[in-house]
């Protein structure tokens, strides 16, 4: 992992196992919920609720209310913001600034969110991405937005789910991205809606296989730069009681992507996203969660530019595939499919964990067919950011096939 990362893990656990001993001199936890809502859940003669805000409160000798106020989102945002530094399987070392923020514009509304953050790594790697989801007032319109700047050195490894690990091909390139969409209430949690898409590349190069041998790239179609630019048909369907951390709900979602020569592309082209989530309390009493993720991606036809293919860790929150790097896969069509169990650790909520399990299979160019299944397993830590917004330090290790492995860091769940 890196001596860095190794002391920050001892500094949160010594912390964490601080705060839980005070914790459990408490009573039961005891738990209202509100069905239906964003919100959150009111604590009555509990273990009192804890987040990292309040260690370091406690730490500065500020002290804390023995019985929890019930958390309320207002129009007002609610921030969390965490410096970082670290290493991931994807970044090498890396410092970041990541953070999001939550309100409500009104009582009718879904929580709306706003996450970003700001990396730069040892491989070179400067990321700029900002994802939104705002709810407008009495939630009969939301918007989605994704804005990235990435300068980006990155390897990829040919197409398939079956390219060797040897096939490994150093490439760099720019990326601007702006999408947005506007949907519509049709009924209850179901919304429709219309957005634009843009991927500009720029700046391609590659630095080859070391055999000399033709790269997939290269047999695909090299471009110094590409531009894919359409339109978008969305369905959704959210039910789920926290965007950013769900305990219960589903999560559906479909996105038609149309990409025309006029609006500026390379080639004309179209894909479909598909994107389900189910949560579940299990047991049904406890605070533990089992959750499900399946995310198609699939070209329908035309042929995009090579780094717009489906790919893993290039989803829309670039969480999928832990155990492998991203853009490890690449092709065509991709199917996933992602469950994990997460778990209090401290009855203070501080502390959780996880265990996940993932498979996923791609083919090559498009009209191929899909290859073979790569799994992947791993635990992973929770340390709770901000327990208003139920946010959480995401730390997670995956195993891969074929001896993949590496660390991961999110801040929010991953799905």
């Amino acid at each position: 992992m890196g001596k860095p990362l190794l002391l920050t893990l001892t500094l949160l656990l010594a912390c964490c196992f601080t705060v839980s001993l005070r914790a459990q001199q408490n009573k039961e936890i005891h738990i209202t919920r509100y069905p239906g809502r964003d919100s959150v859940e009111v604590l009555k003669d509990s273990v009192r609720q804890v987040d990292l805000y309040d260690v370091l409160k406690g730490w500065m000798g500020k002290k804390q209310p023995k019985v929890q106020s019930q958390p309320v989102i207002t129009s007002k945002p609610n921030f969390s913001i965490i410096p970082a530094i670290g290493y991931t399987l994807t970044s090498g070392f890396a410092v970041s600034l990541s953070g999001n923020a939550i309100f409500k514009l009104d009582s009718l509304s879904k929580v709306s969110t706003v996450t970003a953050s700001a990396t730069i790594s040892s491989r070179k790697q400067l990321l700029i991405p900002v994802q939104s989801t705002i709810w407008l007032r009495n939630g009969k319109y939301v918007l989605i937005g994704d804005y990235r700047f990435y300068k980006y050195p990155q390897s990829t490894y040919g197409l398939g789910s079956v390219s060797p690990a040897e096939n490994q091909n150093p490439m760099n390139f720019n990326l601007i991205r702006f999408y947005e969409t506007i949907m519509r209430k049709i009924t209850g949690n179901f919304y429709l809606g219309l957005g634009y898409a843009i991927d500009y590349h720029a700046n391609i190069s590659e630095e080859g296989l070391k055999t000399g041998v033709p790269t997939d790239y290269v047999l695909y179609g090299a471009a110094t730069h590409t531009v894919s630019s359409g339109l978008t048909f969305n369905a959704l369907y959210d039910s789920r009681d926290n965007s950013i951390n769900a305990s219960h709900g589903g999560y559906a979602s479909m996105q038609f992507k149309d990409n025309y020569k006029f609006l500026g592309s390379n080639s004309g082209w179209r894909s479909l996203i598909l994107d389900v989530r189910k949560y579940f309390r299990f047991p049904a009493s406890s605070e533990n969660v089992l959750a499900f993720w399946s995310y198609d991606w699939v070209v329908i036809s035309g042929k995009p530019p090579y780094l717009d293919l489906p790919a893993n860790g290039w989803d829309a929150y670039s969480t999928t595939s832990r155990g492998y790097i991203q853009g490890r896969f690449r092709g065509a069509q991709m199917l996933y499919f992602e469950s994990e169990y997460r778990f209090r650790i401290t009855r203070n909520g501080l502390l959780g964990g996880v265990l996940f399990a993932n498979a996923q299979a791609f083919s090559a160019a498009p009209g191929t067919n899909v290859q073979s299944i790569q799994p992947a397993i791993g635990p992973g830590l929770r340390l709770k950011l901000n327990k208003v917004s139920r946010t959480n330090i995401c730390l997670d290790y995956g195993f891969g096939a074929h001896g993949s492995n590496g660390l991961f860091v999110n801040v929010g769940e991953v799905f």
